[in-house]
């Protein structure tokens, strides 16, 4: 059932649409980035984008962090709105059940299929990152990491695939979020704006100083944290805690997907 779900969200056309939509940002701002010559100060713009301009290696960083806030969660919004809610909404759900598939093997099946699809898109904005900075802007030996000493560019290879594993990972609450939505509701839109509200209320309030205390909890507050995977020495703190937090968020929204999905009627 897995390997099927997989299958069916590889051969379908959106899938790959979303991904290179997902590069065309990144793709345009590196060629600008090439024509001009000028880049953003340190401190200014998506973090590493200030640096690609003397080391193309740390472009595929750049490129997640422009994609990070935004683009990257509404793809993995909509193509997990659409797990559930699309199926009842084409009317399929009623005849995957009649199988013999049990709701839990439907489900964990869909959140496979999901979290393939984030892992393949995180990989391929990295990769083509990769391609378009190191021919655009060339490879240096050594790159400078975020607190100013030197990294080899076998250390930036190792890093560079632990922030994929950690940006996955944080998308992967997106996921939970737009999966539980999808159990309640036979609309695929409606599923993706809700996980979308959720995440920019979320966005809204981190910038409010009254909302201090809820900051900590917030589901985008560590999002961006993997840049200090490129410190010397690495920091921890926020990475842990945002691993944490996620974890939270994955394990109680998809507890709350799976009481629901295994309870409800399904009449569509």
């Amino acid at each position: 059932m897995i390997a099927v779900e997989i299958a069916k969200m590889l051969r379908r056309p959106r899938t790959w649409v979303t991904i290179v939509m997902l590069n065309a940002l990144p793709t345009l701002i590196a060629v600008l980035l090439a024509l001009t010559d000028i880049g953003p100060r340190p401190g200014e713009g998506p973090v590493f984008l200030s640096s690609v301009l003397s080391n193309g290696t740390l472009f595929p960083l750049a490129a997640l962090a422009v994609i990070l806030p935004l683009f990257l969660p509404v793809a993995v919004a909509v193509i997990a709105g659409d797990s559930v809610a699309g199926e009842a909404q084409t009317g399929t759900l009623r005849y995957l059940l009649v199988r013999p598939v049990g709701r839990t093997r439907l489900l964990v099946a869909k959140l496979a299929s999901i979290f393939v699809f984030v892992l393949l898109a995180v990989v391929v904005v990295a990769a083509v990152g990769y391609v378009v900075g190191t021919n655009l802007f060339g490879a240096a030996p050594v790159a400078s990491s975020v607190s100013g000493t030197t990294l080899s560019n076998e250390q930036i290879a190792v890093r560079t695939a632990l922030a994929i594993g950690y940006i996955t990972l944080s998308m992967l609450g997106v996921a939970a979020m737009a999966l539980f939505l999808s159990t309640l509701t036979d609309s695929p839109l409606a599923a993706t704006l809700g996980a979308l509200a959720f995440l920019i209320a979320s966005s809204l309030l981190f910038t409010l100083d009254a909302a201090d205390a809820l900051s900590p909890y917030l589901p985008t507050r560590y999002w961006l944290a993997f840049a200090d995977l490129f410190r010397d020495p690495i920091e921890w703190r926020d990475i842990t805690r945002g691993i944490a937090l996620q974890g939270v968020y994955v394990g109680v929204l998809l507890s709350a997907a799976w009481a629901n999905f295994t309870t409800k009627d399904i009449t569509s």
